[in-house]
């Protein structure tokens, strides 16, 4: 059922834009690497070096946000979330889009965007769908399981 939903999003947003020349193969693998890097480094490690264009667009729900929000939030999940790991559970690729699936495990023993330290450990789940222009991240559609995450550390 998960990888039919991510399936869903990933043609839903196909569908919406624009015809684009394919990618090769090499940009393909590229696309994939960078966007594993969001994970791998930004939010479980801290290294925030991944390149976006300088009018990269980000969606959640129902706003919209910058490069800059976007890197305020991740290191807010990371000072809330010290011992913070995201795996990467499942990643599909498709012209200038990769579309991710992952899951974040860890404990809430700092504060940061809005949340008290709990002392809770906390395992949550999400999607990305992530647009590239040259090898650089241009657009995100993201979600997450955000009401479970506030149930699992008891502030809902």
């Amino acid at each position: 059922m998960k990888l039919f939903a991510t399936m869903l999003l990933v043609r839903l947003v196909l569908v919406t834009m624009p015809c684009v020349t394919p990618c090769s193969a090499d940009e393909t693998a590229i696309n994939k690497a960078v966007a594993k890097r969001v994970y791998e480094e930004g939010l479980s490690r801290g290294i925030f070096t991944v390149p976006y264009t300088d009018d990269f667009v980000g969606h959640g729900g129902s706003r919209t946000f910058t490069h800059e929000d976007g890197m305020n939030e991740a290191k807010g999940w990371r000072s809330a979330f010290p011992d913070l790991a995201v795996n990467v559970d499942l990643m599909v690729a498709e012209r200038d889009l990769v579309a991710v699936r992952w899951t974040a495990c860890g404990t809430n023993t700092g504060t940061g965007n809005g949340i008290p330290a709990t002392g809770r450990k906390v395992e949550v789940s999400g999607t990305a769908i992530f647009r590239f222009v040259d090898g650089k991240i241009a657009e995100e559609w993201t979600s997450a399981n955000t009401l479970g995450l506030m149930k699992q550390l008891g502030l809902r």
